[in-house]
């Protein structure tokens, strides 16, 4: 199980709130048939968001299990986890 101070997981979910906020208005304008470039702005802003998010979680992640793993002499380990997200966003 993962540990995030509650402060943390309070601003991912606020975030995750905003997200599903701008995907919800995404998909009205969509079946509302809105003009594109509205829908394309609202689109990068529900991207930033998740941006922000994946952010404040790879910060917690570093922060404390990549620590742990370190001190315990498993760095590798947690190197190997970061490069697989990092590399699996490129395909």
């Amino acid at each position: 199980m993962a540990y995030r101070p509650k402060d943390t997981q309070e601003r991912i979910l606020h975030r995750l709130k905003i997200v599903r906020g701008h995907l919800n208005k995404v998909i009205s304008m969509v079946e509302k048939d809105e003009y594109c470039i509205n829908i394309l702005m609202q689109s990068q802003a529900i991207r930033k968001a998740i941006e922000e998010i994946d952010t404040l979680l790879l910060e917690n992640h570093i922060n404390g299990c990549v620590m742990d793993h370190i001190k315990q002499g498993n760095a590798t380990e947690s190197v190997n986890e970061i490069m697989k997200v990092f590399k699996n966003n490129r395909k």
